[in-house]
């Protein structure tokens, strides 16, 4: 039975990395999910040290999707207006095309709306719709990479945690 019930949170920690694309924070509930089966199963060998790491990867991957964000916005000529936006931006395109396509439609969402509010806030600066342009497209490619690169911590975090959830 032990085996069941840990093969069912398994599965609920693997949901946890379909989050990323939404751009929801799928590593802190991961996280939360794993401190909620310590806390059920005390004899779980892995202690503090454990969920230090897993809070540290977390944190590690906001960072790098921040600054991924940040760098492209800034490396084609945005503003801290436009990144900030664009992070909304994200946000809120994920949120509004999640339910198109069986909730599919919150990763090109989140992509569009970085690259959306980008543009919005580089124009709201009067800058000429070229320089606009190539400002969100910063914004874009740099969501993209930090969302990916999240996912790749969120996976490295899910690798660690099945064996410690697995009875035996």
């Amino acid at each position: 039975m032990a085996e069941l019930w840990a093969g069912l949170f398994i599965f609920l920690l693997f949901l946890t990395l379909l989050l990323h694309p939404f751009s929801l924070p799928g590593n802190w509930l991961l996280l939360a999910f794993m401190l909620v089966w310590k806390w059920f199963h005390p004899e779980m060998s892995q202690g503090w040290g454990f969920f230090l790491l897993l809070g540290g990867l977390a944190a590690v991957g906001e960072v790098i999707q921040f600054l991924t964000q940040a760098v492209g916005v800034k490396r084609y000529g945005g503003s801290r207006r436009g990144n900030w936006w664009s992070i909304f931006g994200s946000i809120i395109g994920a949120v509004l095309g999640a339910p198109i396509g069986f909730g599919l439609g919150a990763i090109p969402g989140a992509f569009l709306g970085a690259y959306a509010g980008g543009l919005a806030a580089e124009r709201t600066l009067n800058r000429p719709w070229k320089e606009a342009h190539r400002s969100a497209m910063g914004a874009l490619f740099g969501n993209v990479l930090g969302i990916v690169a999240k996912f790749g911590i969120g996976v490295f975090m899910f690798w660690l945690s099945v064996p410690a959830v697995w009875p035996g």
